[in-house]
């Protein structure tokens, strides 16, 4: 029991630094589905070229094509999601519990059913690489 106090405790104090931390920035662009936002393309293999499938079909509805934005979910090109500050479990935790606006205009993050922790996995190596290619680590 005192595993899970501590364990809730560790998420409840990550939860609220983040929010802190991506409170929106005045440099920070409003996204609309006009928008368009040039990103540099790495080349994929294995993965990450797995996830940018999936990422396709589950995520860039709100997302954006190639993780740009829309005016119904942030950009993840972003410096607000570099992986020092947004790791790769916070990913999991959205698809899976979704997540409630607390640093974005775009409302709530429902859960995604139908994609699982594998998927998902390939889905943020999609994510990282494109963030590397555009100077995100």
């Amino acid at each position: 029991m005192n595993k899970k106090i501590v364990a809730v405790g560790a998420i409840a104090v990550i939860v609220a630094g983040v929010g802190a931390w991506f409170l929106p920035a005045q440099d920070e662009p409003a996204r609309s589905s006009q928008a368009s936002t040039t990103v540099r393309l790495p080349d994929l293999e294995g993965a990450a070229a797995d996830g940018a499938d999936l990422f396709a079909a589950n995520c860039a509805v709100c997302h954006g094509e190639n993780a740009t934005g829309t005016d119904q979910g942030p950009p993840f090109v972003h410096r607000i999601y570099e992986p020092n500050h947004h790791a790769d479990i916070a990913f999991q935790l959205a698809v899976q519990n979704g997540v409630r606006a607390h640093h974005w205009r775009f409302g709530n993050m429902p859960p995604v059913d139908g994609v699982n922790r594998a998927e998902v996995e390939k889905i943020v190596a999609y994510v990282r690489a494109l963030q590397r290619a555009n100077g995100i680590e």
